[in-house]
């Protein structure tokens, strides 16, 4: 956990400290995401990821739609808004999330047995789970600043589509298509979320708050990946999850 702060900090003393934290913790440091990423995964591998990796980004509009309920100003709910539009598309086939599925469809993967959850990691569920538990119980400022692992995800998608490209035959620009906006949305949230976050956590409280919230959003992340590695990489699938 984040030590206890002994003065407050300067908005750009604040904003260090939670690029040290993605610098440490983000999810690009994982042993499995190496892998992934320097193709050291086999198809099957890359299925569980692609597989349990839905659950979270399906889940991310009904975590936005959550704080968007609380938010207390037009300004404000126009702006998560559009977050949840980014995600769940404005009609039919569009949005991140039906992006993902064309890459779970181009990986093999029946989209209903995808859709149903049933090969889920438990601790996959879990941990998304708590990440929707978070924002819908914590303060407003808490969790938008839980959001700001988006300041870090330009690299890893860049990371992710260029290796993946590289190592896997199976992969193409089109099954990948869901990483291209992210590169542009992301910024932009972060930026957002960023600015409020060092705007309003103005007392020692709220900043501990605010840096122990970046550090909760890493390790729902980094937790996942602990979960994929163990059953899918060191062969310890538990009851239920997704057999290749």
């Amino acid at each position: 956990m984040t030590s206890s702060l002994s003065t407050r900090l300067t908005p750009k003393e604040l904003e260090e400290r939670l690029r040290a934290i993605g610098a440490e913790r983000y999810h690009n440091r994982h042993p499995f995401h190496r892998k992934l990423h320097d193709g050291l995964l086999n198809k099957q591998q890359v299925q569980a990821w692609a597989l349990n990796r839905y659950y979270y980004q399906a889940s991310i509009p009904a975590k936005d739609a959550t704080l968007l309920a609380r938010l207390p100003t037009t300004e404000l709910r126009r702006e998560w808004r559009r977050r949840i539009e980014d995600h769940d598309g404005t009609e039919p086939g569009t949005g991140g999330v039906a992006r993902w599925l064309v890459l779970t469809d181009g990986l093999g993967l029946d989209r209903a047995y995808v859709e149903s959850l049933k090969g889920l990691l438990p601790a996959t569920r879990f941990s998304v789970e708590a990440y929707i538990h978070f924002v819908r119980d914590r303060s407003i400022l808490e969790a938008i600043a839980s959001s700001l692992t988006e300041l870090f995800s330009p690299t890893i998608i860049s990371e992710r589509v260029s290796g993946m490209l590289q190592h896997y035959d199976f992969i193409s620009k089109d099954t990948l298509a869901y990483f291209t906006p992210r590169l542009t949305q992301a910024p932009r949230d972060s930026d957002f979320a960023l600015g409020y976050v060092l705007e309003h956590a103005k007392t020692i409280e709220q900043q501990e708050a605010v840096l122990a919230a970046l550090e909760f959003k890493c390790s729902v992340l980094w937790t996942m990946l602990d979960a994929l590695d163990h059953a899918y990489v060191h062969n310890n699938i538990p009851p239920g999850a997704f057999i290749p």
